[in-house]
């Protein structure tokens, strides 16, 4: 017997060819307000359902805009002040775990669950960050979530220990010839 497909299938499927006209308005909206804004409802339901977001006391939501493009400033041509030439180079960190580092600067009290992109135009990524408030009752007796409130995912995202983190790190695959295992530090920066 065939079991009815649910609301996140059609979620899913919306999401993969998305309304390109109402998705860049929805980002002409966006790119006008602050850059970190905290959301009532996420906008992918679907995948934050999937990445362990819950309707429920303590899950907050985070829609977050990063720059795109290179990292690296113009050299000064002018001038022999030291300090000021530096050159950045790229820096090795994907876009989502640079908004999440962001977005966990800004509100300290709470904890990085997950993350995913909404859309981008020329200028800007725009993700949502699942976050979680570890010290609320309803997560510390969730028995789905509670591993969070644990003192060893204290700050886990600056230690690249979520999706992201882990995804920038290269640790998705496991081969001897890859040198980022236990850590790219560990192996004299060999990796990446």
């Amino acid at each position: 017997m065939k079991m009815a497909k649910g609301l996140s299938h059609y979620l899913r499927k919306a999401w993969k060819k998305p309304d390109k006209r109402l998705l860049r308005e929805r980002m002409i909206d966006w790119r006008k307000g602050n850059t970190i804004v905290k959301v009532d409802k996420p906008l992918r339901l679907d995948r934050a359902r999937a990445l362990g977001y819950r309707a429920k006391k303590g899950f907050v939501v985070v829609r977050v805009r990063i720059l795109r493009g290179g990292r690296k400033r113009s050299r000064p041509r002018k001038g022999r002040r030291s300090k000021r030439m530096t050159v950045r180079k790229t820096l090795k960190m994907n876009y989502k775990w640079v908004a999440e580092q962001r977005v966990a600067r800004k509100f300290r009290n709470l904890e990085v669950l997950n993350s995913y992109q909404l859309g981008k135009d020329g200028k800007h990524y725009f993700f949502e960050v699942i976050l979680v408030d570890v010290s609320r009752p309803e997560i510390k007796n969730d028995k789905k979530i509670n591993w969070i409130c644990k003192p060893a995912n204290r700050g886990r995202v600056f230690r690249g220990l979520t999706s992201a983190g882990k995804k920038s790190r290269g640790l998705r695959k496991k081969t001897r010839e890859m040198k980022v295992r236990p850590s790219i530090r560990a192996r004299g920066r060999l990796g990446k």
